[in-house]
This record gives structure tokens, sequence and C-alpha cells, in this order.
């Protein structure tokens, strides 16, 4: 397994746009990518304007189907025009877990 996890820093005021293009993002995913196997949104809770999005996938294949999609590459424009700066993305690779 993959994981993904993706830091974002939104301009003070853009922080509902961010989380209407993650809702429209994590619905499609939902829907359309069975190798996602956890996609979630959190914001800090000392700073609302900090985002972690904390992704799973089953391997590369699916990562780069979630990269490549269409929403995808709509979200990458809304980001264009509401982030503070660049997004931190750290990836990992599973090496022990429990699943419940």
């Amino acid at each position: 397994m993959l994981t993904v996890i993706a830091t974002l820093n939104v301009q003070a005021g853009k922080e509902d746009a961010l989380v209407a293009g993650m809702q429209k993002m994590i619905a499609h995913v939902q829907a359309n990518e069975p190798g996602t196997l956890t996609y979630t949104l959190h914001r800090s809770a000392a700073d609302p304007t900090t985002f972690v999005v904390y992704e799973v996938y089953a391997d590369q294949a699916a990562f780069a189907t979630h990269g490549a999609s269409e929403p995808m590459q709509e979200f990458f424009k809304l980001a264009g025009g509401i982030m503070a700066g660049p997004p931190s993305i750290l990836m990992y690779e599973t090496v022990a877990a429990v699943q419940r």
C-alpha cells in the first residue's frame, strides 16, 4: 500500500472553497476509485487555513489513476487560486498495519 499525506495551506477566507472542492473530490473517489482505500480531509485545530489530506492507495497504479482523473485536474485548477503556498506532499510505503 502507498500512503500520501498532503498538507495544504489556503489563503485566509478561502477555506470554504477548499472544503467544497475536496468534498467534490471525495465523492468522485468514493464512486470511481476502488483502489483508493482511504481519502480523508482534516483541518488543523490550531489554524483553520491548514488542511491535511490523508490518502491510502492499494498500489502505485491506484495512485496514478487518482492523479490522472479529471476531478483531480479540476481540483489543481481550484487550488492554484486559493493556496497560500505550495503543498507539502509526503509519500510512504506501508510496512506494517492493523486494519479493522
